[in-house]
Order: structure tokens, then sequence, then C-alpha cells
């Protein structure tokens, strides 16, 4: 790209990003990211997908297995909620117009 007289570049400090600005236009005209050193390499994609696949199937194994259980302490609670209503006497809410 060639340059006029009205355009610099600058760089970004945090990023390392390279921005054309236009001083004439007062506006950013190009912007050009830095090549990422931390993206996968496409040779360890198979590796990066059975990484994956095992992380969701652990997941998966674990939601199952907490399923499994939850229905245990479902019928817990509601055995413990029972009786502590069955130890509790009965008694017959007060209505407004049984207090007339």
């Amino acid at each position: 790209m060639s340059k006029i007289s009205s355009e610099f570049e600058v760089t970004c400090p945090c990023c390392g990003a390279v921005q054309t600005i236009d001083s004439s236009l007062k506006r950013v005209i190009a912007y050009c990211e830095p090549e990422n050193e931390e993206k996968p390499e496409l040779d360890h994609a198979q590796q990066i997908l059975a990484k994956d696949a095992a992380r969701r199937e652990a997941l998966f194994r674990q939601s199952v297995s907490d399923e499994k259980t939850r229905g245990d302490a479902l019928s817990k609670r509601f055995e413990e909620a029972l009786k502590q209503a069955q130890q509790e006497p009965v008694s017959r809410p007060q209505r407004e117009f049984d207090l007339d």
C-alpha cells in the first residue's frame, strides 16, 4: 500500500496492532492485527478434537451420575419433610369470616 504524505502508522503498545491514520481525513484507514503466536497448528487438530471430546464425555458422565443420585436426595428430603409434617399438630387455618 503506497503512503500519502498525510498518512502515518501507529503501533499499539498493548497488542502490537498497526493502524494507518490519515491526518487530513482524521480517520483510521487501515488496521493490521499482529500474528497470534498461540494459535493451534493444523497438525495438532486431531489431538485438540480428541481432548475436547474427552472433556465433553467426562462432563456428560458427571451429569448422568448427578442425575442418578438426585432422585435419592429428593426422596430423602421428602421423607424428612413428611416426618416433620407428621410431628406438627394439625390445626384449622383461621379465615376472616370465622372471626365475626
